[in-house]
């Protein structure tokens, strides 16, 4: 029998990404990697090391979830051209548990208190 993940003890944090374009997500779903701004890279690596952290994305002003992964590495130096030079940082690995469209208002009882517990979305 397998021994448990060391990992399956630690607390869990969610975090919504937002894409500034549905390609951006494919290209994730297909190669299991994403990249984000600088400005995000230290508060998600302080995360993965603490706790399981699931990432939620979502296409800029499309109103739906695209689907939903769990990190699956630090983000590390490594930058991916696949992304093009948009100001983006390192590369980590993710692993997509679901990959649908789900509108906004499927969410909408779901409310965030870190931030005025506005509606999560």
């Amino acid at each position: 029998s397998k021994s448990p993940s060391p990992r399956q003890y630690l607390p869990v944090r969610y975090f919504i990404m937002k894409s500034s374009n549905l390609q951006n997500i494919d290209i994730s779903q297909q190669k299991g990697i994403w990249s984000t701004t600088p400005s995000n890279e230290r508060k998600l690596n302080g995360a993965f090391w603490e706790s399981v952290v699931y990432l939620i994305f979502s296409v800029q002003g499309s109103g739906h979830f695209q689907g939903f992964a769990r990190m699956g590495s630090a983000i590390g130096c490594e930058k991916s051209q696949d992304w093009g030079s948009a100001g983006f940082g390192g590369v980590f690995k993710v692993e997509w548990i679901r990959k649908e469209s789900i509108p906004f208002h499927f969410a909408h009882h779901l409310l965030n208190p870190w931030n005025d517990n506005k509606k999560v979305q």
